[in-house]
């Protein structure tokens, strides 16, 4: 009887844990839905209003409808043409239909990043530009070997000569095969359609490198929010799906089934069920879909407008009210689509799959982008409001744009170091000054290191007393060293992750983006928590970085473009979007409207006579090659 217990908590006590294990991180997520805090360490009280965000986001929405659409529209595609394929290769003679089947293997077998790439490259080298259509092609196309995996085995079982009998009682070939051939292997098209949509709506890949500019899906919005943080309205989205789909497996599994006292015939006569029930069922979802197709073709022509503007900017670097002034203003429709980095980027605007009229990199980018002829040349005739650009800016942007030809400033800052005075204190330890103190052995396991490859870099190159532009692989090898040297300290190499460890506790010291601060600084006020977290520029100089505004080679809206870049220059216009960003503006018209407090705020706006060069400089592009020997040494790094 004891064995027999033990047995039982053992079995209860594991299957408790995996649904621990399985679901802690889903009801995690839940619970931020409702934090009136953005930290995801802090409780700042429960609220209901990322909900209220969520849906009157038209990003999320826009993304979500995408999603929903795509996923249905290409499972039902794939599920017809993977069910005619499979019913004609299993016609086949054995070697034809073996060739068949192992060609239909390798893109189930493929990595997805190949499938993406090449679809991309298809799509470019026939001259179609990326878009919706160019997603739900590619998402057809993806998902039809796995319908004919699924088909394949219930087409096999079939009996052809049921269908010849068929053919000879008088039936035609199509009253045949939907009498005698369909029900037989319904089951395998169901399984092939649920499986197809499923993966359709996970896919994220293949979507990233086949979509366009203002396409998203829930996949890509969740992905270029990753580098700012992903807003808690995410998490509410998230919330509302599991929960639907929670509410519909509850439903499919615990409705009452039918008694054997039913009378059946009754009920057929009524309409409530058996095979009229489930025809008038299929043909109201067959009106659905296609008034959705419908509906889904009809939104994306009207949607053309020939008076448009396709922006390519960061995540959340811009207040979305400044995008709707612009709109109600000048009469222009902007397509607005995002990215998580430079590197991202880049090779989007190279291919040219996508033609976006301005674009923000930063500085190092602009360079390259500049020296591979993917920069036109403004016209400063259209931009009068530059005059409001403080020419501090200007003349610092000529370490990446010589002539200030290509780029108007639009954000920019430092690099420094962030502290936990409380817990500085606790080891030890003055308050940091400069680099090396980040090589410190009493701060083994409180260090976070920014996960860039630069940054990471700059830092050690900075104690070496090198350029941080160096392009002398002795010295990028020595600083490779000295960051090793240093791994063994660091708790976390992170990016948007850095403000919540701080904010929480978490470390004591971090790298951090001189933007981050306002929030930071805010969050903490509220939180009143009982230590500070201060920002310092180390002695041995750092990275002064400046975002701009840039327009492509390719554009097609050349002064729609300049008409937006002269729009964000106003002042007012810069002060919210400031505001919203929190990151630091070059427009000196917009930092005079600005609280005295917020203009005296050190953090956020240094005085610009204190970073002289060369001890503070922008990062420059140093050429493919010594990019790719300093992406190599990183993996050494990181790899240790």
């Amino acid at each position: 009887m004891k064995s027999g217990k033990l047995k039982k908590f053992i079995q209860d006590f594991y299957l408790v844990f995996i649904l621990i294990f399985l679901y802690a991180p889903i009801i995690t997520m839940m619970v931020l839905s409702f934090n009136n805090s953005k930290s995801r360490t802090l409780w700042g009280g429960f609220t209901g209003k990322w909900y209220v965000e969520m849906f009157e986001s038209a990003p999320i929405m826009d993304a979500l409808y995408n999603t929903l659409v795509i996923a249905l529209i290409s499972a039902l595609a794939a599920t017809v043409i993977g069910t005619m394929a499979a019913i004609g290769i299993n016609s086949m003679k054995k070697l034809p239909k073996s060739l068949a089947m192992g060609l239909n293997n390798i893109p189930m077998l493929n990595s997805e990043i190949v499938t993406g790439i090449s679809l991309m490259l298809t799509f470019i080298a026939f001259g179609i530009s990326l878009g919706f259509k160019t997603i739900l092609l590619s998402h057809i196309t993806f998902c039809i070997p796995y319908v004919i995996l699924s088909v394949m085995p219930k087409v096999k079982q079939t009996n052809r000569y049921t269908y010849e009998a068929a053919l000879d009682l008088g039936a035609s070939p199509i009253q045949a095969f939907f009498k005698v051939v369909f029900p037989d292997i319904l089951p395998g098209v169901l399984s092939g359609f649920l499986m197809a949509f499923t993966m359709s709506l996970d896919d994220f890949i293949i979507t990233h490198f086949t979509k366009g500019a203002g396409i998203n899906t829930l996949s890509t919005l969740i992905y270029s929010e990753v580098r700012k943080g992903i807003n808690p309205s995410m998490y509410a989205l998230s919330t509302v799906i599991f929960l639907t789909v929670l509410i519909l497996l509850l439903i499919t599994n615990f409705a009452p089934e039918k008694t054997e006292g039913t009378n059946t015939d009754s009920v057929r006569k009524k309409g409530l069920g058996g095979a009229g029930f489930k025809k008038g069922l299929l043909v109201l979802c067959s009106f659905a879909v296609v008034a959705l197709v419908v509906f889904t073709a009809y939104r994306h022509s009207t949607s053309q407008s020939t008076n448009e503007l396709y922006v390519y900017n960061w995540g959340e670097y811009i207040d979305e009210k400044v995008i709707e002034l612009f709109e109600e203003e000048t009469g222009i429709d902007v397509i607005y689509d995002m990215f998580e980095t430079n590197e991202e980027m880049y090779p989007v605007i190279e291919a040219g799959g996508v033609q976006y009229d301005v674009v923000c990199p930063s500085d190092y980018m602009i360079q390259r982008m500049a020296e591979n002829g993917l920069l036109q040349e403004l016209n400063y005739d259209n931009i009068p409001n530059i005059a409001n650009i403080d020419p501090k800016f200007l003349e610092m942007s000529q370490q990446f744009d010589p002539e200030n030809q290509y780029a108007v400033p639009y954000c920019w800052g430092t690099v420094g170091i962030l502290y936990n005075d409380k817990m500085v204190e606790q080891l030890g330890l003055p308050a940091p000054t400069k680099w090396a103190d980040l090589w410190n052995p009493a701060y083994e396991g409180e260090i976070l290191m920014q996960d860039s490859i630069r940054d990471a870099f700059m830092n050690a190159l900075k104690i070496l007393g090198y350029s941080m532009n160096s392009t002398n692989k002795e010295e990028i090898m020595e600083a490779r060293d000295l960051l090793i040297q240093q791994k063994p300290l660091v708790q976390a190499y992170v990016v948007d992750q850095v403000r919540d460890k701080m904010i929480g506790g978490e470390a004591a010291i971090a790298v951090i983006y001189s933007g981050e601060m306002l929030y930071i600084q805010e969050e903490a006020a509220r939180q009143n928590l009982d230590y500070n977290l201060n920002y310092v520029l180390p002695d041995e100089g750092s990275c002064m970085w400046i975002d701009s505004w840039v327009i492509p080679k390719n554009a097609r809206n050349k002064e729609n473009a300049e008409k937006w870049i002269n729009f964000l220059c106003r002042p007012e216009i810069a002060k919210m979007n400031f505001e919203y960003i929190t990151y630091a503006t070059p427009n000196k018209a917009a930092m005079e409207l600005l609280d005295e407090d917020v203009q005296n705020n050190k953090a956020l706006f240094p005085d610009l006579n204190s970073l002289t060069y060369p001890k503070y400089k922008v990062f420059q592009y140093l050429g493919d090659d010594i990019d790719a020997f300093y992406n190599e040494c990183w993996k050494e790094v990181k790899s240790r």
